[in-house]
């Protein structure tokens, strides 16, 4: 798969806006920065050549484990895992994986890209189509981040947390911009957010797809104070925001913090549109609703959700009945 160049663009796919990614370099190199921008382009260039003309191979994903460092994120509704799986289900796999013999389990083998289409295949009782390559820890990185940043699935935090690990497992800057495809400043000022902001508060928020770089960076401001810093571990342990989606929590976060905190309940009522959450002052029931295409769902949570879900069940004709009412609606034939 051919690999663009990493200076070509800071953030792939995940701006809030056309111009949140911040413009490319437009100055000549000299002395250390010219040899940083060498060596990671040659590290880049490694990583693209490393399945090149390799012969793929049918393997049991019973046989894999992941990586040693993990990419993303549990994601509760995981719209583009869903599409992958209907693809592969109609259609096979398209395109390998990358595995590499397993370090330390003889026999085994460990996923270096594509563990979503590993997922699939076992979930489908296949073998999955995959690519055998003895590969160094080095190289191992530099490739499974490189092809994250190909494909541009990886939303803004989850490359963030992806590149604080590998600071943690005492990766160089230069790996880490070359399995990132970014610059140094960039990478520096993403590696200020785990410092800042808890990892329990990135954790609960998850994903936050199509959530960018400067929305990441105005929260990281906010809980930089410390008292904020205990308000938003307290909030985001709160059952209504748990049930929001990943956006909308830090959405809620974000709001909250930027009204200077609060001990107020969040409510919020349910509407169409993307998705809503709505929980009564007592918290003993969480209600999050989602609307696609021709689908609203509702999904109840706290101690009183199985209660509540068969009053409502059982309440279904009168619900109804209410609703027609409201919208003036008729009864027709006979």
């Amino acid at each position: 798969m051919a690999r663009k160049n990493i200076f070509e663009s800071i953030m792939h796919g995940e701006p809030d806006a056309p111009g949140d990614a911040e413009p490319s370099a437009g100055f000549r190199k000299f002395g250390a920065a010219k040899s940083m921008s060498s060596s990671i382009d040659e590290l880049a260039r490694q990583a693209s050549k490393l399945v090149d003309g390799e012969t793929v191979v049918d393997l049991d994903p019973d046989l894999l484990d992941a990586s040693f460092v993990t990419d993303r994120m549990p994601a509760g509704d995981d719209e583009e895992y869903r599409e992958l799986f209907d693809a592969i289900r109609e259609r096979g796999q398209d395109s390998p994986i990358l595995v590499r013999p397993h370090p330390k389990s003889g026999g085994r083998y460990m996923i270096v890209f594509g563990h979503r289409r590993a997922r699939v295949a076992k979930e489908l009782g296949r073998p999955v189509r995959a690519i055998v390559k003895p590969l160094a820890d080095l190289d191992h990185v530099i490739s499974q981040g490189q092809e994250n940043s190909a494909r541009a699935n990886l939303s803004f935090i989850e490359r963030v947390s992806f590149a604080d690990r590998l600071e943690t497992l005492g990766y160089t800057r230069d790996a880490i911009q070359a399995a990132l495809s970014v610059d140094y400043q960039t990478l520096s000022k993403m590696l200020t957010i785990p410092k800042a902001i808890p990892e329990a508060v990135i954790a609960a928020i998850g994903p936050a797809k199509g959530v960018g770089r400067d929305r990441w960076l105005e929260l990281r401001k906010l809980i930089e104070n410390p008292r904020h810093t205990a308000d938003a571990l307290a909030f985001v342990a709160r059952a209504e925001v748990a049930a929001a989606l990943s956006p909308e929590r830090f959405d809620l976060l974000l709001g909250f913090l930027k009204g200077g905190g609060s001990k107020k309940p969040v409510r919020r009522g349910i509407s169409a549109g993307a998705g809503a959450v709505w929980a009564p002052a007592d918290q003993s029931v969480s209600v999050a609703t989602r609307f696609s295409g021709k689908t609203f769902s509702i999904a109840l949570n706290e101690e009183n959700a199985k209660e509540f879900g068969v009053f409502i069940t059982n309440n279904l004709d009168q619900l109804y009945e209410a609703f027609k009412e409201s919208k003036g609606m008729t009864e027709t034939g006979d």
